[in-house]
């Protein structure tokens, strides 16, 4: 699969997963972003697969396995004893009995809910508590059965709890050579994602044993927490994971000086096509979708109130008509590849007017002279700089 210099590719998940392997015998943290249905979980088993022979294991992860790990007994029969049964057989919970996991997860867990659990390790089960306000009273209320986010907190915080023993050299972990860690924030709310970014960030940053991790996750926020928190130390890699929807080819690129919030690489994407005069009816759909996220943050009720008017066109008309038309999926299936001179010319007036009145970082957003004449088809355009050209990969990359 063609891609920039910094991009490799691979045929199938296991020899990506070895990729990984040789990268963590040169670095001591691997941060991956991908989208959903790249297959992330899918390579964080086949990573800790290359780790296993016989009864041995290397990696301990966190991914959507570990939280299967755990299943709740709501207690259909009275409704009362709402319990988190624990599955005893997992290797994820060696020690648990001997190693006071309740009193090492608490201390975690304070920083991001307000219950409390108790574990039953005879009966391997958590049972749930929470103080509520009653009347002039605080009243504790045992049993109770806590959201998906909460739940989700306390797996983690759990995950976290035997991170550390691995760290503090438990003999109950001594295996452990890799940690693999899958999303570990999904129904977090934003909040909680940067606090539990810039946690994990700080373990990393302090633990000065042999450990090495794969961190791997669709979620922008809490992507861009770890990589500015990691990204200024060295022995640390980022990437950008893809996957090709025609073929079963995965590719990883590096994240250079990409930027990484998916409205700013799309802009610089479009931005090099005005450039180039490499104009598509897609970049018209495009430049819509982030007008409109535009005028949704800035409370406008209508995307053509991002797109600056012309003296002459007062009420936006005709770049109101043309974005509505030529982003139209059904009417872009049949526009030819290459946009006529005069629908470039305004693609370029639009996008200019539009990185020029919400002011967008003029290093990587540098004027365009919106009157020159585009490059014909048969003209090959300037070669691209290397920050611009990484955008376009990034984007596409979030389509597999």
């Amino acid at each position: 699969m063609a891609g920039p210099a910094d991009s490799q590719s691979f045929p199938d998940l296991p020899s990506l997963a070895r990729h990984l392997r040789d990268e963590l015998r040169k670095k001591k943290f691997v941060l991956l972003y991908a989208y959903n249905g790249t297959g992330k979980t899918r390579l964080s088993t086949e990573f800790k697969n290359l780790g296993k022979a016989g009864d041995q294991r290397d990696t301990l992860y966190f991914n959507a396995f570990t939280e299967d790990l755990f299943q709740w007994d709501n207690d259909l029969a009275n409704d009362r004893e709402r319990v988190l049964k624990i599955n005893k057989h997992s290797r994820f919970f060696a020690g648990l009995g001997e190693l006071e996991m309740d009193n090492r997860i608490r201390p975690l867990l304070d920083r991001y809910a307000d219950f409390d659990f108790r574990i039953d390790t005879a009966e391997w089960e958590v049972s749930f508590s929470r103080e509520v306000q009653n009347g002039d009273q605080l009243e504790m209320v045992e049993d109770i059965k806590i959201s998906r986010g909460e739940e989700n907190i306390f797996i983690w915080c759990f995950f976290l709890a035997i991170v550390r023993l691995v760290l503090d050299g438990a003999e109950a972990y001594k295996w452990v050579k890799y940690i693999y860690i899958d999303d570990p924030i999904s129904s977090l709310d934003e909040q909680n994602a940067v606090a539990v970014a810039a946690h994990l960030a700080s373990m990393v940053k302090e633990d000065g044993t042999q450990l090495k991790t794969v961190v791997s996750t669709h979620h922008p926020l809490f992507f861009n927490v770890l990589y500015n928190e990691l990204s200024r130390t060295k022995g640390y890699r980022f990437f950008f994971l893809g996957r090709s929807s025609a073929a079963a080819i995965y590719s990883l690129m590096d994240t250079g000086d990409t930027p990484f919030f998916h409205h700013v690489a799309c802009l610089m994407e479009l931005h090099e096509a005005a450039r180039t005069g490499q104009i598509f009816t897609h970049h018209f759909n495009m430049l819509r979708v982030i007008a409109e996220k535009t005028a949704s943050f800035l409370g406008y009720d209508k995307f053509v109130d991002c797109i600056k008017r012309d003296e002459n066109d007062l009420d936006g008309v005709l770049h109101n008509r043309l974005l509505n038309l030529l982003s139209h999926g059904k009417y872009s299936l049949y526009e030819p590849q290459v946009m006529l001179d005069e629908n470039r010319r305004h693609f370029k007036k639009m996008l200019a007017d539009f990185t020029e009145r919400f002011v967008f970082n003029p290093e990587r957003f540098p004027p365009l002279t919106v009157d020159e004449r585009p490059p014909t088809a048969a003209e090959p355009p300037s070669e691209p700089n290397s920050a611009a050209t990484a955008a376009p990969t990034a984007s596409g990359s979030s389509s597999a």
